[in-house]
């Protein structure tokens, strides 16, 4: 199998449609966004519940506090709401100000207004999503 290599978990990892979702919006988050790499984090697990979950990505503040959460999905995988409801599930444990969830052909990104999440029409810098907490 093909592999890439994950520059946050600092391995190679099997190339899986999925994967390649996670890698390029890893590109993204870096290049376009301005988001540190040693401020991301990949296949964050945590428990929820007394079940094991794994993020796919986490975006965490200067102080190590999670910002943001990423779930991502092959190509072929709509964005439906159960793909919302995992996410916001994630946040129950993660509480995070920003979900993002993308397949590679659409990326939607929300912000949270008090204790709901709104959709943002545009992704902030990540400085902009640090002043925003």
């Amino acid at each position: 199998m093909k592999q890439i290599w994950d520059p946050l978990r600092r391995k190679m990892v099997a190339l899986t449609p999925e994967e390649q979702v996670r890698q390029w919006f890893i590109g993204v988050l870096r290049d376009s966004f301005g988001v540190p790499e040693h401020m991301m984090g990949s296949e964050v697990a945590f428990e929820f519940g007394h079940k094991q979950y794994r993020a796919d990505i986490v975006l965490f503040s200067r102080e190590g506090k999670p910002l943001g959460v990423v779930e991502c999905k092959r190509p072929e995988v709509e964005i439906s709401e159960e793909v919302v409801r995992q996410a916001m599930r994630y946040n129950a444990v993660l509480d995070v100000k920003y979900i993002f969830l993308t397949n590679g052909n659409n990326t939607y990104l929300y912000g949270r207004e008090g204790e709901r999440f709104v959709r943002l029409a545009a992704v902030p810098t990540y400085e902009e999503m640090l002043c925003r907490q």
